[in-house]
């Protein structure tokens, strides 16, 4: 079997206000390039595989909208009508940071449609593994309050439509993203059933969310899983915290799949995260989920993508991810690679993130 690569160029045509960058134009802010999250990232990654020959390696395709239905298993009407009547208007803005133009939830349906069409496929076997490259993304999207540009929860509503198809019960959903995954957190925060694990910066965005003690409430307490980790951890730290904290997570609870909530701005060059991962980081972390899906659920693994904002770096990101989840030859030599080896934390900050991440395994009895 191959590896699924869900994509829509008209998800490349979602737009956004008036912004110069995450400021609003208004006053003394001078019009801009508009909002961070804008679709060449995502298409020089296309470009890039394309390029390079692994884009024929992949079973590429496209998937139907999110439906109604898929949409109210996880968003009121009230948001719903809201939403569709503003994009039929001609765009607008309902929350925080998530302009959208005419059409906007259209193509928010169809970005969601991505991920429950990639989530089904690996679930029903019909690939080995699959990616879906979904724009708007999702991962901080409220049932009731977009915001972080996330217009809607894509892996929320393809884990409960795929649920609804008995098709899964246990999910694991892993957010490396480097902005807490707050949106998938307040979802299933207590759900016994859904384990969310989210690496990221600390008081990064959300600043008032993503705290390590923030556990879970009611039948999900120790479900839900924060590793907040301090600006420049680097790619030592990444992966230390992926082996002590996030494995071991997953052993203990077991899951039927597991989802990434696959962001690529704790890369080196992001221009709004201070993480200093590299291409390496990601094929590492990648490696580490592949084999923990092999073991325990089948190897029943679907990504998802969410943020990254650096147009050169994101396509060679993505690329070493798919290299390493189609289990490819054919590799996209990393331009950043010399600048990655070459600024990386000192030893004694690497100590100091371990610390950081030895104290939450000993909370956790890791």
């Amino acid at each position: 079997m191959t590896t699924g690569f869900f994509w829509d160029e008209r998800c490349f045509w979602h737009s956004g206000g008036n912004y110069a960058g995450l400021l609003p134009v208004a006053g003394l802010v001078q019009p801009g390039g508009g909002l961070p999250d804008n679709p060449e990232t995502k298409r020089r990654f296309v470009n890039l595989m394309r390029v390079t020959g692994l884009w024929e390696a992949l079973e590429t395709q496209t998937a139907p909208a999110a439906t109604s239905e898929d949409l109210l298993r996880i968003h009121p009407s009230s948001y719903l009508d809201s939403f569709r009547d503003a994009s039929d208007k001609g765009g607008g803005e309902l929350g925080l940071r998530t302009p959208f133009g005419a059409g906007g939830f259209e193509i928010a349906a169809l970005s969601a449609g991505l991920a429950k069409g990639a989530l089904f496929a690996t679930l029903r076997g019909e690939v080995q593994n699959a990616y879906a490259l979904s724009r708007p993304p999702g991962h901080h999207c409220l049932p009731d309050f977009p915001n972080g540009f996330c217009l809607l929860a894509n892996i929320a509503i393809a884990i409960e439509a795929a649920r609804a198809e008995a098709l899964c019960d246990r999910v694991a959903v892993i957010d490396w993203d480097v902005h807490h995954g707050n949106g998938t957190e307040a979802i299933y925060y207590d759900d016994p059933d859904t384990l969310t694990i989210s690496l990221h910066q600390e008081r990064n965005y959300p600043l008032d969310t993503g705290d390590f003690a923030d556990r879970g409430s009611g039948e999900g307490t120790g479900t839900n899983l924060n590793i907040p980790l301090p600006p420049g951890t680097g790619h030592t730290g990444y992966l230390e915290a992926f082996e002590r904290l996030v494995i071991p997570a997953l052993r203990d609870f077991k899951p039927d799949a597991i989802v990434v909530a696959c962001g690529f701005d704790a890369g080196l060059v992001d221009p709004l995260s201070r993480m200093l991962a590299g291409s390496q980081t990601f094929r590492a972390m990648t490696e580490l989920t592949m084999q923990a899906a092999a073991d325990l659920c089948d190897s029943r693994l679907t990504l998802v993508h969410e943020g990254g904002y650096s147009e050169e770096h994101v396509p060679f990101l993505g690329h070493h991810v798919m290299e390493i989840l189609s289990g490819s030859a054919i590799t996209a030599a990393d331009p950043f690679q010399p600048r990655f080896e070459g600024q990386q934390p000192s030893d004694r900050f690497n100590r100091y993130v371990s610390q950081v991440i030895a104290e939450m395994a000993e909370v956790l009895g890791y």
